[in-house]
């Protein structure tokens, strides 16, 4: 099992993950993502589900503005 993972959200970088000892610290790798910079997953799924979420939230804000 590898210990760093890359997240992508519509085949854009957002951030990588990296084993922690308590699960999968999230790294930012797009300003985008900066909120969920150092928040702990169980794995990297979880990650990518809370980015992929993230994403449409942040998106949906954006659009009723």
């Amino acid at each position: 099992m590898s210990d760093t993972y890359i997240i992508e959200v519509s085949s854009q970088a957002a951030g990588i993950v990296v084993r922690d000892p308590g699960g999968f610290r999230f790294f930012a790798a797009s300003h985008r993502f900066n909120a969920m910079d150092g928040q702990l997953f169980r794995n990297a799924r979880e990650a990518e589900r809370a980015a992929f979420q993230f994403a449409q939230g942040t998106q949906e804000a954006a659009t009723a503005a």
